[in-house]
């Protein structure tokens, strides 16, 4: 946990996404999910998540919400904030609406973070939260809500998040996967 202060690293740069790197964003998060996730999810927890919640959401690509993390050159993780209902999920499956949320009072979204197994607990993630936070109170809004993979729980509580409530997500399949709702007041 204390790596999450150290400063960030100077070779690490954080960008806005583009629609040609979401083939190997989404590889990385597969990579991802399967690494990261041992002893949060079973294994078939983890794959049924990658096949219908884990990816990337081309709306947040498109709308210049959705960030890449590079570290001495190599892709070393994801993650944005949305202006949109939907509060998880990829391409394959959004859970949510579409329409766009009231800054004065509606949180904005996180979604989708994920971290290269080889760059974890390196800063890539808080540096990755911290554009998607200055992004989110630059167009107006007070708080930000996710929905937290396991894994994901103890970097969010870090960073001030506070459980909102457990959430289990049936998938299509029948497996089910647990999340964890959390909200963060930013402004």
């Amino acid at each position: 946990m204390s790596d999450l202060s150290q400063p960030v690293l100077p070779n690490l740069q954080v960008a806005p996404s583009t629609l040609e790197q979401i083939p190997q964003l989404n590889q990385m998060i597969v990579q991802s999910a399967r690494e990261l996730s041992r002893g949060y999810y079973t294994e078939q927890e983890a794959e049924s998540a990658i096949k219908y919640v884990f990816g990337v959401d081309t709306a947040l690509v498109n709308d210049g919400s959705y960030f890449t993390a590079m570290l001495d050159g190599r892709l070393a993780g994801c993650g944005g904030w949305s202006r949109r209902r939907t509060l998880y999920g990829g391409d394959q499956r959004p859970m949510g609406a579409d329409e766009f949320l009231d800054p004065a009072c509606d949180p904005a979204r996180i979604r989708a973070f994920f971290i290269a197994p080889e760059a974890a607990r390196r800063g890539v993630g808080k540096a990755l939260f911290e554009a998607c936070k200055q992004a989110a109170l630059a167009h107006g809004y007070q708080s930000l809500e996710l929905m937290a993979t396991l894994p994901g729980v103890p970097f969010y509580k870090v960073l001030g998040f506070e459980k909102v409530e457990d959430v289990a997500d049936t998938l299509p399949d029948g497996v089910t996967i647990r999340f964890e709702r959390m909200r963060l007041k930013i402004a």
